[in-house]
């Protein structure tokens, strides 16, 4: 990350909401790691050069998601950073819509600059995670495992929370 935009990170995550959530185990179809999933490569490695084309660079991120349980909160993505329609990502299935609100996740000691994805309900055909699990893109996290209780940072600007 370039040091301008660390400085701007750094200054909006000020107003940001700290929320505590655990680590847990998802469709695995966003890694590819799923022994069922129409995409041996995974969804994310599919996608990333769409979501580059459109304005966001997510290359340097781990080619899958954390699922992150925050239960007994919900949410709602309210006013993301970045919302894309009608992406063709996948040629045997029809577009979904997207968006992404930066966070960040601290594990342990350690904290990562990461996104919130959501791929939005309504355009997508499967794989559905409940309004508590939200998927987060990041650098990969060599620790991170089922279970592993994390910290979120949001933009309440961005995600709305619900108890």
């Amino acid at each position: 990350m370039e040091l301008d935009t660390i400085h701007k990170y750094w200054a909006a995550m000020k107003k940001w909401i700290k929320i505590p959530g655990s680590i847990q185990r998802g469709h695995q179809i966003a890694s590819g790691l799923a022994s069922d999933s129409p995409y041996p490569r995974g969804s994310i490695e599919m996608q990333v050069p769409n979501f580059k084309r459109l304005g966001l660079d997510l290359s340097s991120y781990y080619a899958g998601t954390l699922n992150i349980f925050i239960k007994p909160h919900s949410f709602i993505m309210h006013n993301p950073m970045y919302t894309f329609r009608d992406v063709r990502w996948a040629p045997d299935f029809p577009p979904d819509d997207f968006s992404f609100s930066p966070c960040s996740i601290t594990l342990g000691d350690r904290w990562y600059p990461s996104y919130v994805s959501y791929p939005h309900p309504e355009t997508k055909t499967n794989h559905f995670h409940d309004g508590s699990t939200l998927e987060i893109m990041s650098q990969y996290i060599p620790l991170a495992a089922f279970g592993d209780q994390v910290l979120l940072k949001l933009d309440p600007e961005e995600i709305l929370l619900n108890s």
